[in-house]
């Protein structure tokens, strides 16, 4: 499997409020909703349930990843359900001090060897943007 790690994020909340708000998908909807256009814009089409995250991928269409590991407060592990291939969001929360935290994502797929030059970039481009789209809501 390919793995391409997010730029880790700096959020000034303790770890085990931060894996309370992340672990807690459904009430990003209403988040994303409060959020102002630009942006929405940078987050692109992605909608959120108690129990998943779904983002448009063009041209597969929708993809669906459902929560099916958490380790409190360290870890939720998200796998897609009607992907083509295996794919994993890993969320990773530590402590930075008392009251701060460090959270990094990390997407897991396997991609034939001969098509990683053309989609590793917008792989590691999706593990940015989700850890970029973590920080956002932490500052709602």
């Amino acid at each position: 499997m390919a793995k391409y790690e997010g730029k880790p994020v700096t959020i000034n909340r303790p770890v085990q409020d931060v894996y309370n708000s992340i672990t807690n998908l459904g009430a990003y909807q209403g988040l994303l909703e409060q959020l102002p256009a630009e942006a929405k814009e940078k987050v692109g089409s992605v909608r959120f349930t108690d129990s998943s995250v779904i983002i448009a991928a063009a041209p597969v269409g929708e993809i669906q990843f459902d929560v099916v590991e958490k380790r409190e407060p360290e870890l939720m592990k998200l796998a897609a359900a009607n992907s083509p291939v295996p794919f994993e969001i890993l969320v990773h929360m530590s402590a930075d001090g008392s009251n701060a935290s460090k959270v990094s994502t990390e997407l897991n797929v396997e991609i034939p060897a001969m098509l990683r030059p053309m989609i590793g970039g917008k792989m590691q481009e999706a593990a940015d943007k989700f850890s970029e789209l973590i920080s956002t809501f932490f500052k709602v």
